[in-house]
């Protein structure tokens, strides 16, 4: 089957890998234009790098529902394939090609509608979740269901581990739904939209810890906000930002924030139920640090209460 794939980060670029190296032929990338660094430097995306090397056709539109249309038509695709792309494509787009617009996703729909499926599955404590590939509508991931894929989410995965092991299982998804409508295999379920679920895009704000919540709760924020946009408290005013910690059930019987114990193995801090272990933070100003080495040049004491 002809395929042209739509995607930006990384986790496109492990869907496209896979379609390369599979018996489909990918006859264009369109990804999102480039972006500044820094320092004025042009970033391309994960999908661009791969694709150009790759030697595939590679095609930017600031906007391709307007600039896009007749070009990605004249490739001759089968399919158009989307995965996490960044931009909404119009009706035009969708049904340029025979088999139309396919999307991977990175929850099981109509669960985790959305830009941030992966971050708010692990926020919300969920044990298990997975891809769907979809037939991509007009609304917001709304299409018809057209095969769905489950994994567990681990209680040591963070954002970025699952969203990699989610996009190996897309990608296999997808490959074999391409074979299956290459044979004419395709039954599509529509979504119940009573059980549609949609979160907003995370902001900042989304990784500040409320120490009154339990330890649970606090540790799966964490992991969920990993690396971006990050777990945070304050310390005397600074950001002290939380990058691994872990739950216990032990309580000290004192305020939520207030540190029960701070030595090499880590920074115990209560909450409003149990006590989350601070294993890696990084205090404004300062590089990341393990705990032991962090306590070495910041003394931080027993009874002081963070947040």
């Amino acid at each position: 089957m002809r395929v042209l794939f739509m995607g930006t980060p990384v986790f496109a670029r492990t869907v496209l890998d896979a379609l390369v190296h599979s018996r489909h032929e990918v006859v264009c990338v369109v990804t999102q234009p480039d972006k500044r660094g820094n320092r004025g430097s042009v970033c391309p995306s994960a999908v661009k790098e791969y694709a150009e090397n790759a030697g595939i056709p590679v095609r930017q539109y600031a906007k391709a529902r307007i600039d896009g249309v007749d070009d990605m038509r004249a490739f001759g695709a089968d399919i158009y394939v989307t995965a996490a792309y960044g931009q909404i494509l119009s009706r035009e787009i969708l049904e340029s090609a025979k088999y139309g617009t396919i999307n991977v996703h990175a929850s099981l729909l109509p669960a985790y509608r959305g830009s941030c499926p992966v971050q708010r599955a692990i926020m919300n404590g969920d044990k298990t979740t997975g891809v769907t590939i979809m037939q991509t509508a007009e609304g917001l991931d709304t299409g018809d269901i057209l095969l769905c894929k489950k994994t567990d989410i681990a209680d040591t995965d963070t954002a970025e581990t699952l969203l990699g092991k989610l996009a190996a299982l897309g990608a296999e998804a997808l490959i074999e739904y391409l074979d299956a409508a290459e044979r004419g295999d395709i039954h599509p379920v529509p979504q119940d939209e009573s059980k549609a679920t949609y979160f907003p895009m995370l902001t900042k704000a989304d990784g500040l810890i409320d120490w009154t919540d339990t330890a649970a709760k606090i540790d799966c924020i964490v992991r969920g906000v990993t690396p971006w946009p990050g777990a945070y408290t304050y310390r005397n005013g600074k950001t002290l930002k939380i990058h691994r910690a872990y739950a216990t059930e032990e309580d000290g019987g004192l305020p939520a924030g207030t540190v029960t114990k701070a030595d090499r193995n880590g920074i115990c801090v209560a909450c409003g139920r149990g006590s989350l272990i601070l294993t890696e933070v990084q205090l404004e100003g300062k590089k990341r640090m393990i705990c032991g080495d962090f306590l070495n040049g910041c003394k931080l004491t027993v009874g002081e209460v963070l947040g």
